[in-house]
């Protein structure tokens, strides 16, 4: 009689985007869905709790099967760990979805490092609408950044966006040289005069509206616009400090490898922003070994819920998700 699998969740919530996931532990996507964005500062707790019902129900239904059959899940929600009161909130609504306690929250920047290393030691640096890194090093965790768009998030699609709109309004002053991001960014916002920018942006109360303008930025940078390729290395450089406050915190020995890798939006600009990434690691230590993610996100909280859980899933089984 063939052993019946145990099932595993793993839920990425982020600003823009939420994803569902449901592994077994022979490495199978048994399910996978994705719902929108999952961030309790905008929505409100009742409005991540409907973010949160509706994917699950969209999965569960998918894979047949309701919230008892899961072994234990991992829900990585944004903002997580920042707010004592709000962290009691979070810490107990999927109780009420999943029907049982097999579960533990955290931040989402737990499911970047447990996908791009899958579960291995060492640090991921997550560049999407905000920034974050974090790491593990024989038992111990360490984060830094993630404190926000208003005074840091530094490198993060926001923080690209925020420089590329400075850059506009100085080359509209006539401050700078006009290149390709001037024109991108009248294009975008169909202006009639540049100052129209202002009436614009003033109802973008939504930092995903803001970051999805890095793109903008990205397009300029290929184009050769000098002033928007300064921006991408500059975000290079920025997080790499992220990187490298975190290493000093998991006290990696002198000469000891560091698996480094990364995770968001940001990086859909490929070497845009991962050359000067590799240059500004490399001249802080030749032990940084840089590598492309293994995992998507949700399937690293799936992959950590099982590790938490004690029951974690064999290399073929990791080989299996990687393949998908």
């Amino acid at each position: 009689m063939r052993r019946r699998s145990a099932l595993f969740l793993g839920v990425d919530g982020g600003g823009t985007k939420t994803h569902f996931a449901l592994v077994d532990d022979e490495g199978s996507l048994v399910a996978s869905c994705e719902g929108p964005g999952s961030y309790h500062i905008e929505l409100g707790m009742e409005g991540m709790r409907t973010v949160l019902a509706n994917g699950l129900d969209a999965l569960f239904a998918q894979a047949g099967v309701d919230g008892g059959a899961v072994a234990n899940a991992f829900f990585g929600l944004p903002a997580y760990g920042e707010d004592g009161a709000a962290q009691n909130v979070l810490d107990a609504m999927p109780h009420a979805l999943l029907g049982h306690h097999r579960y533990r929250c955290g931040n989402d920047m737990v499911c970047a490092w447990a996908g791009s290393l899958a579960g291995e030691d060492g640090i991921n640096i997550v560049a999407g609408t905000g920034s974050i890194a974090y790491g593990q090093r024989k038992g111990r965790a360490a984060r830094a950044g993630g404190w926000g768009e208003a005074f840091s998030d530094e490198g993060s699609a926001y923080w690209i966006a925020a420089q590329g709109l400075n850059l506009f309004t100085r080359m509209s002053d006539g401050r700078l040289p006009r290149g390709p991001l001037y024109a991108a960014v009248r294009a975008a916002f169909d202006l009639d005069t540049d100052l129209d920018l202002c009436a614009k942006l003033a109802d973008a109360r939504a930092r995903e509206r803001i970051a999805a303008l890095s793109q903008l930025v990205a397009r300029a940078a290929q184009e050769g616009d000098p002033s928007a390729i300064g921006i991408f290395e500059n975000a290079a450089r920025e997080l790499v400090c992220i990187v490298e406050a975190v290493r000093r915190a998991l006290e990696f020995a002198a000469g000891e490898s560091v698996p480094l890798s990364y995770s968001g939006g940001v990086f859909n600009a490929g070497d845009l922003i991962l050359h000067p990434l590799r240059r500004h690691i490399d001249a802080l230590s030749a032990t940084y070994d840089l590598r492309a993610p293994m995992l998507a996100p949700a399937l690293g909280a799936a992959l950590y819920a099982a590790s938490i859980a004690g029951r974690p899933l064999s290399p073929a089984a990791i080989g299996r998700l990687a393949a998908l």
